[in-house]
């Protein structure tokens, strides 16, 4: 069985700035001031969640399929960017089961424990698995980095 298990690991990070919404998996945080700079919506937790699947499976990151330097790409809602390497990993690789996903997301302000639960369960339905499969936990940078969002990502899943 161990044979049959793979780990992916992802992360992102973006640079926050004015007149950007601020999106985290898949949700718009209303009350924030600034969004992230970034050539897609910025979901720093949906992009590390695809760099995290595509590493389970050896298959590069996210800015190989969708680069940043495309102009198809610009404030690309970053729910069809997973959703597309969703499927291409299907196409190419077994059958696998998501076992669990485990995410930080580190920003200082707006505080978003009251997110918790709507961004579980909405990045859970992207993945067609329960919300209780979704880690989620909220970090301060504890002032280091004002002016910047980050997430990591860790899956576990296993081959069918």
């Amino acid at each position: 069985m161990i044979d049959k298990l793979r780990i992916g690991l992802g992360e992102d990070a973006h640079a926050l700035g004015l007149g950007r919404p601020l999106v985290i998996g898949n949700i718009v945080i209303a009350e924030a001031e600034r969004g992230a700079l970034a050539h897609s919506d910025g979901d720093v937790l949906l992009h590390a969640l695809a760099d995290a699947l595509l590493s389970a499976f050896a298959m590069g990151d996210i800015g190989h399929y969708f680069p940043p330097s495309d102009p198809a790409f610009k404030d690309k809602d970053s729910s069809e960017i997973l959703l597309h390497l969703l499927g291409l990993i299907r196409s190419v690789s077994a059958a696998f089961r998501i076992h669990n996903v485990s995410a930080v997301v580190t920003l200082d302000k707006p505080k978003l424990g009251k997110y918790r639960d709507l961004i579980r369960e909405r990045v859970a339905a992207l993945l067609g698995i329960e919300p209780a499969q979704v880690g989620l936990t909220f970090k301060t940078s504890e002032g280091l980095a004002l002016g910047h969002i980050q997430a990591r990502v860790s899956v576990l899943l296993s081959l069918l």
